[in-house]
């Protein structure tokens, strides 16, 4: 058994504190939101984000960081990814030598383009840093599905700690250390995952979802791979599974925000609709800042972000995918003489 902190209490927060509990780990449930500890030490359930998942009556929740953080093994950082930076800094103060933080949340840093692994190792110098993503909405983990995610870091005791305090008999967590193509494919599939929603909510089918996902792994795995990731990290869980997942799934904000994008409405009108934190939206232009500094073409982001930014309509944006320079599939392919 260990000692935990989820920190942050959003669906997946949540969701990730039921599984470490149900594995008999000691769980501390940190929110900085005072009505939200208040919900969940009453109802023992997250109400809005996370119906119908009750919590065990022995699991804490405060809204004080100090107490969460002081003498954990483990530290889950579950904030929204525009939130990594700052909770880290606050968190650096109590986090002493040998602790491990976990990143669950996914995303890219617009002004700096650092991972959140980045940004908590410079934050919170102390800490040994962990990563863990793949193919996992809440509202699956939260009641039990069969689900299987994976655990990065840079040392392998410390991504095995993380496998151990989470596997069970519905949650397998493999591992790996190439911590930096699990970020960038977690990241990414957001994206990818907006224009996937928008062909949704323009009334597209199958054949139009098939192309987005399958080209739109060969952007993410190019420019992984140009930045030092590696190719079996993108075909994988972290890569094309989470992207499947993300593309397909009813329970993907970001599918959600695409779609009510092809339906009209603006980015910010999709954002106010879902109410909750739509990852794809921050990453976007942090992906196509990463595109342009090595240099790796990335046209479906790239029509992303005009659709977001710009006020382009997603069916033009749809129509240039389509009709650009004709090419092969696979470049390095060659053809008989």
């Amino acid at each position: 058994m260990a000692k935990v902190a989820v920190i942050g209490a959003g669906s997946w927060g949540t969701a990730l504190a039921k599984v470490l509990h149900t594995n008999g780990n000691q769980v501390t449930v940190w929110s900085i939101v005072e009505a939200e500890i208040a919900m969940l030490c009453e109802r023992h359930e997250h109400v809005d984000k996370l119906p119908g998942v009750k919590l065990p009556e022995d699991m804490e929740f405060t809204t004080d960081l100090k107490t969460a953080v002081e003498d954990k093994e483990y530290l889950i950082l579950a904030v929204p990814s525009v939130f990594t930076r700052s909770t880290a800094k606050s968190m650096a103060p109590f986090v002493k030598a040998g602790q491990i933080i976990v990143c669950v949340a996914k995303g890219i840093e617009e002004n700096t383009l650092m991972t959140l692994s980045d940004i908590v190792e410079e934050e919170v110098p102390a800490a040994e840093v962990a990563v863990m993503c793949g193919p996992s909405h809440a509202e699956e983990v939260g009641v039990g599905l069969p689900t299987t995610v994976v655990a990065g870091a840079k040392k392998r005791k410390v991504a095995e700690g993380v496998q151990d305090i989470f596997m069970n008999e519905v949650f397998r967590v493999y591992t790996s250390p190439d911590v930096l193509g699990m970020e960038l494919g977690g990241s990414l599939k957001n994206v990818i995952a907006l224009a996937a929603g928008m062909a949704d909510g323009l009334g597209y089918g199958d054949n139009t979802k098939a192309a987005l996902i399958t080209r739109g792994i060969t952007e993410m795995s190019r420019l992984a791979i140009k930045m030092g990731a590696k190719a079996e990290t993108l075909s994988g869980l972290t890569g094309i599974g989470d992207l499947i997942v993300t593309c397909e799934s009813r329970h993907s904000r970001n599918r959600k925000a695409g779609m009510l994008i092809g339906q009209g409405y603006t980015m910010q009108q999709a954002m106010d609709e879902v109410k909750m934190v739509v990852e794809g939206v921050y990453s976007a232009k942090a992906a196509i800042a990463l595109a342009k500094k090595y240099g790796v073409d990335m046209p479906i982001i790239e029509e992303v972000n005009r659709v977001l930014f710009e006020d382009k309509p997603a069916k033009e944006a749809v129509r240039e995918l389509m009709m650009r320079d004709r090419r092969a599939e696979h470049s390095a392919l060659k053809w008989e003489a």
